[in-house]
């Protein structure tokens, strides 16, 4: 684990470690934001147990790679009220996936990762809302990516938690890492709304952000990512 931030930790984990998983620290235990995949669930429960306990869990969105640790961890499981159906979803191939846009191999290989990743079906117990508070930190919807998809934004040091709202890694290219310090919007394949997903890129970058702790990957750090993030909107 890395403590990214105060009170903020960040476990990576699965293929090459590009699967992120933040603890959040809440009282005497901490609140999980984003659930990773199915295979690091040990790893998240010890690290969990390390942090004080597991309180709940908060889905940045509901994709395979982002619940799949969920159903296995006994805790209260929260999300937007747009992704309960995702979330509840019996398969890890949600409506839209469109994974003939990507390059070969990626559109044969994701197929059957996403299969290993999900952990199934979560029962989501509460949803959370645009102005909520987590932990600290206050919950902004931004759709596109996902329709429900949340980050979380803490004012006091401009830290952003945004799971998939960008990307530090090529996904048309099995995960390569960008180059260092860049991001992108995710691909239109993995997406709902391509054109709602750069606009929430867009609103990110005007927060002004000092760190933005993604999905995968390692965090964005920067006095202000504003340019970083305005050029990442543009990327597909």
């Amino acid at each position: 684990m890395e403590k990214v931030a105060e009170g903020v930790w960040l476990l990576r984990a699965d293929t090459r470690d590009v699967m992120n998983v933040y603890f959040l620290e809440d009282g005497d235990g901490v609140v999980q934001f984003d659930a990773g995949t199915k295979g690091m669930t040990k790893k998240v429960r010890a690290a969990a147990e390390r942090l004080g306990g597991l309180k709940r869990i908060v889905l940045g969105h509901a994709h395979a790679d982002h619940r799949g640790t969920a159903p296995a961890l006994g805790v209260p499981v929260l999300c937007h009220p747009d992704e309960v159906v995702h979330a509840e979803h019996d398969s890890p191939f949600w409506t839209y996936l469109d994974l003939g846009q990507l390059p070969a191999p990626a559109r044969w290989v994701f197929r059957p990762l996403l299969r290993r990743w999900d952990g199934g079906p979560v029962k989501i117990d509460a949803t959370v809302s645009e102005g909520d508070e987590i932990a600290g930190f206050r919950v902004l919807h931004f759709p596109g990516h996902a329709p429900g998809l949340i980050g979380l934004w803490r004012e006091s040091d401009r830290l952003a938690l945004v799971s998939d709202v960008i990307y530090t890694i090529d996904s048309t290219k099995l995960g390569k890492p960008l180059p260092a310090g860049e991001a992108s919007v995710p691909h239109p394949a993995w997406g709902w709304d391509h054109a709602k997903a750069k606009n929430s890129v867009r609103r990110l970058a005007a927060l002004e952000p000092a760190t933005v702790c993604a999905g995968h990957e390692a965090p964005l750090r920067g006095e202000n990512l504003r340019a970083t993030l305005e050029r990442a909107a543009d990327k597909y």
